[in-house]
Parts: structure tokens; sequence; C-alpha cells
């Protein structure tokens, strides 16, 4: 398969981790016989300092006129410091993923074997995990009108959001879930917010054509305890902007690290596939960020095109990786390898991925967990 692709390497380690990314993918092509071309475009901070913009016009062109684009990071102290800042990194990202039509984002949250003991959590309760998230990525109060009163001392957010934007991803996660355990919990706070009453009517609308899968309505805060007492009782979670974010970082946590959650954005025809986490900038040129989220992003953009041996090929190479405490030390606190380390030793555990390592596919595939 012969495939175009865009790197946005963003700010903060965003270069270094992608460039990981991009080494398995070198990999997969050598072991499977692919093609992809890589191009580089500026977002966020650096796009800002070089054209003043965050989001150049000549990026989205190519983002547009490719198949995938793969993400680094975005932000810089120097904009999150700076409360009176007029422009911002994180707008770059925003109006990419409205202008690609990227409105829902897919977050698997899955405990790999080999990582149970390194949770926050005790053994007993992260056991089992296996969820999904679907978070809506184009209205709610992120993307809504903001105001400030002239003396700076009155703001507002406005969140809104109509049935079609609502619909969409729902018959997405409901579509999800039929392939998986058919259970889809709808997180929302109905009591308070009539966006959220809007989201409740309009999915429980659409449940009816899809019987074999349960519906159940969780407020925000209900639903985030229930997530750190007993995550494994949730298998695709499907909620709004906001509360998505929120639940993605609970997740996090849940399976070790914000270094280990990949994510995939898509539309009608475009996708795009990033780590969860952020830009981390104190890390930056150090050489210990960690690169797996981020390449297990690649293997949702493998999955996403129908490479499933591909894709279960890096997520064993990941999986080998943790077996052998091949990881930065956010994961085994003495580690001693650092990010580029890592990324060559999965890298290269790519290529030799039919090897038998012993390892149970049922639970390390993240094929029952992302996108098909």
């Amino acid at each position: 398969m012969n495939l175009k692709i865009t790197l946005l390497k963003g700010d903060g380690i965003g270069p270094e981790i992608l460039a990981q990314s991009v080494k398995c993918l070198r990999a997969v092509e050598e072991a499977f016989g692919h093609q992809f071309s890589f191009t580089e475009a500026p977002i966020g901070a650096i796009a800002i300092e070089n054209t003043g913009q965050p989001l150049p016009d000549a990026t989205l062109d190519l983002c547009k006129a490719s198949d995938a684009v793969l993400f680094g990071t975005i932000g810089a102290p120097e904009y999150d410091n700076d409360p009176a800042a007029k422009m911002r990194p994180e707008q770059g990202l925003f109006e990419l993923r409205k202008e690609l039509g990227l409105f829902a984002n897919i977050r698997p949250v899955k405990v790999f074997p080999g990582l149970i003991e390194n949770s926050f959590l005790p053994k007993k309760v992260i056991s089992g995990t296996d969820l999904i998230i679907y978070r809506e990525l184009t209205g709610g109060i992120y993307l809504g009108k903001k105001t400030l009163s002239k003396d700076g001392t009155l703001a507002s957010d406005l969140c809104d959001y109509d049935e079609s934007q609502i619909a969409r991803i729902a018959h997405l996660a409901f579509k999800a879930a039929k392939k998986r355990k058919r259970k889809l919990s709808l997180i929302d706070k109905a009591n308070v917010l009539e966006t959220s009453r809007l989201w409740r009517r309009v999915v429980t609308e659409i449940s009816s054509s899809y019987p074999e899968v349960q519906l159940e309505c969780l407020y925000i805060d209900n639903a985030v305890v229930q997530m750190m007492m007993n995550p494994s009782k949730f298998d695709v979670i499907l909620t709004d902007n906001m509360f998505g974010d929120i639940l993605s970082a609970q997740g996090s946590i849940i399976i070790g690290s914000v270094g280990l959650l990949p994510s995939a954005s898509v539309g009608n025809e475009n996708a795009m596939f990033e780590p969860f986490h952020g830009s981390y900038p104190k890390a930056k040129g150090k050489n210990i960020a960690n690169p797996v989220a981020s390449i297990l992003s690649t293997a949702l953009l493998l999955q996403h095109f129908g490479l499933f041996e591909e894709t279960n090929a890096v997520v064993r190479a990941v999986h080998t990786s943790f077996l052998k405490n091949i990881s930065t030390p956010d994961i085994f606190g003495g580690s001693k390898y650092g990010t580029d380390y890592v990324g060559d030793f999965i890298a290269e555990n790519i290529e030799d991925s039919e090897d038998n390592l012993n390892i149970n596919d049922e639970n390390i595939d993240l094929g029952q967990s992302t996108i098909i």
C-alpha cells in the first residue's frame, strides 16, 4: 500500500516522539512491502514564530491532500503563562480539526499485561480494563463563542451542540459497541445542562436502531468515580468534547502513564493520529519523553487503512519492549533508556515480529479496542 502521510511535529517533545513513530513506519514498510511518503509542515507555537499563524494555509492544504496526518504535540509555556495572549498554539489544532472535519476522537484505554503492576490503582481494580472513549471534537465549550468584558472582570464560554453533531458520533460509537461487548455508556450532566439533555435525547432515540447494544446514561461526576473504582465495567464511552478530555486523562492514570495513551481523530474524509499527552516542554531535548503513545497512534493509523497484521506487529513490538523493561523512566522509574533507544528497539522488533514471543494476542491486540 502507498500512503501519503503529513507529519506535524508541533512543539515541545513533538519532534522527538514523532521521529520514533516514523522509524516504526519505516520498519513496517520494510517488513510488509509498503511505501509511505512523509512530508513535514509546521503547526502551533513554531508556526506562530515562523509565519504569524498557528495553522498556516500551506500546512492545511498539505493535510487535506494527504491520506493521513501524524501529529506530535502542541503548546508552549510562553503562551500558557500569558493569559492575555490573543493567539495560542492550540488554536491551530482546533482549526485543523474543524477544517478536516475530524468530529470523532477515539481513545482506547487498555492495560498491557506487562504493565499491570505499573498503574497507580490496585491490580484487582484495573485487571481486565479494555474500554474506548468516543469524544466529540467539533462542538461544545472549547469551540463555542467566548467573551470578555472590557474591564476584564466578566468572561463567558458558550457550549452548544446541534442534533447532527451528536448523531454522527453516536452512530460511530454504537457500531463500535456492536463489535465489542455490546455496551455503550453515555456520559453527560443532563440534570444541569441543556446541551446534555439534548445529547441524552438524541442518543436514546438512536439506540433504538441498535437493539443489541445496552445503553446506560451516567452523570460525569458519577462516571469519574466509577471509572477509577471499576474501569472494567465500561466498554464504549460516548461523550462531549470537554467531558471526553477529562475522562481520557483518567484513562492515562489507569494504564500507568500519560505517555501510553494513543488516539485517532476521524471524519468522513480525513484522519489524524496523535498521542494524548501534551508538549511536555520541560523534557524537550532531554531524550526522556515516552514515545509509546505516538507509536501506538501509528498502529491506529495502520488499522484505519485495514492493515491489521501490520497493526499487531507494532503492538507486539511495544509489548516486547515492556517485557524486557525497555522503556523511558516514566514507566520503569530506574530505567536508563531514552526516547531514541526505545524507538529503535520497538522498530527493530517490528521487523522481527513473527518470532514466537508466547504472547496471547487476545490480551494485546488493539483490534478490539480501536476504530474498526
